[in-house]
């Protein structure tokens, strides 16, 4: 037998799954119904949908009490955000991105035709290295968008100390960040500018959604300006824009996943705690933790697949894990240099990127979130546990039998 055909065995073990429906990662959160449904007679009573009425106006201003900001522009989803404020900030010619994202990062800044250069990451936090983004610097360079993956904060000061020094806007994109912390602060007043989002399978939800906020009041000013198409009051357009608003229905739905926001993460956390327990100390996996002094979300279970140390590759793991009906997922695989028109335009981007290619071909993400209990978590680190069990086992037969 060789151990291709050992692998593939391993995702046909049991004669059933051990989820008769699907457990996925990311299936939203869902707060307190019946106040949502009297938001929405709220919001149909009041005949005002959208144009940023009570519902996003109180989401707003929650939001940027939460999170200790002078400003929270709310936005129809986070990619919209994106392209807003680094045009507000008149960031153009190239841009220095981490390709270990989501592509909407990268797409952002492509579809403003500013170049998105692809660094690589910190095999360990698995955020920018500081160092590497001082030598991708060139005199086309204006800005820097730093991604606070897993919600765990970038190199802050590295960060901002390098954009100092060389005159360039700060973003960073805290998609997952919300309600996280660095160094007793909350993630959301850092760089020039910080943007969230709010869609369906982030910890906080409001269906679509997301939003900009920073302690820059002129900056502030012209992201309103931009996301309602630079109307200034009626019939008064005095800036370039588009249409970035969020509808009253999505502010309704963030505000009563806000109400329950505490209960999310402390949901969020039981299930970290629990995986950290079963699986924390496996061979060849390494558990992505989070700073247990500082404010998390707990809303990813990562695990960094080491195939040689773990006899099983990341993706056989997978696939084992689908045939049990449980949908883990490869973030951020293959990384934005390798999807489209970016592996095209810089075929060989790979090669300054050797943390970003070897930690994308390792990493797992697991279920967790409010739909999941401590059963059905103890049957998928069980799965695992077996799955690595058997691969022990063929490798001990592979070895023995040459």
């Amino acid at each position: 037998m060789t151990a291709t055909g050992a692998q593939t065995q391993l995702a046909l073990f049991g004669s059933q799954p051990a989820f008769p429906e699907p457990v996925h990662v990311g299936r939203p959160n869902i707060g307190d119904r019946a106040a949502l449904m009297q938001r929405f007679e709220d919001i149909l009573d009041s005949r005002w949908l959208t144009n940023r009425g009570r519902q996003v106006q109180e989401f707003e201003k929650r939001l940027a009490e939460r999170l200790g900001v002078k400003h929270c522009i709310a936005m129809c989803n986070a990619t919209i955000a994106l392209e807003i404020v680094t045009r507000a900030l008149e960031m153009k010619g190239e841009v220095i991105v981490p390709s270990m994202t989501f592509i909407a990062t990268a797409h952002a800044l492509q579809w403003q035709e500013i170049t998105p250069v692809f660094c690589d990451i910190d095999p360990d936090t698995h955020t920018l290295d500081v160092e590497r983004v001082e030598e991708m610097i060139t005199p086309r360079t204006t800005g820097i968008v730093g991604v606070h993956v897993w919600g765990r904060p970038c190199d802050i000061e590295g960060l901002t100390d390098i954009a100092k020094r060389n005159n360039l806007k700060l973003v960073f994109d805290a998609a997952h960040a919300i309600g996280c912390g660095h160094r007793g602060r909350a993630i959301g007043g850092f760089g020039d500018a910080e943007v969230f989002s709010f869609h369906a399978t982030k910890v906080l939800n409001s269906f679509e959604g997301g939003a900009v906020t920073t302690n820059d009041d002129a900056l502030a000013e012209k992201v309103r300006l931009m996301q309602n198409f630079g109307f200034a009051g009626l019939d008064n357009a005095i800036h370039i824009g588009t249409n970035g608003k969020m509808s009253e229905i999505s502010a309704a739905m963030g505000i009563v996943s806000l109400d329950s926001f505490d209960d999310f993460v402390a949901c969020n956390k039981r299930n970290y705690l629990q995986y950290l327990n079963e699986l924390g100390d496996i061979p060849g996996l390494r558990f992505v933790r989070y700073d247990e002094n500082e404010s998390n979300n707990y809303q990813y279970i990562v695990l960094q697949v080491d195939e040689e140390k773990a006899g099983l590759s990341r993706d056989a793991l997978i696939k084992v894990l689908q045939a049990e009906n449980v949908l883990a997922r490869r973030y951020f695989w293959p990384g934005c240099h390798r999807m489209q028109p970016y592996r095209s335009y810089y075929p060989h981007a790979h090669l300054l990127l050797p943390n970003t290619e070897k930690v994308a071909s390792q990493l797992l993400i697991l279920p967790t979130g409010t739909t999941l209990g401590a059963t059905e978590i103890a049957t998928i680190c069980a799965i695992v546990r077996q799955a690595l069990a058997l691969a022990a086992q063929v490798s001990q037969h592979l070895a023995s039998h040459p």
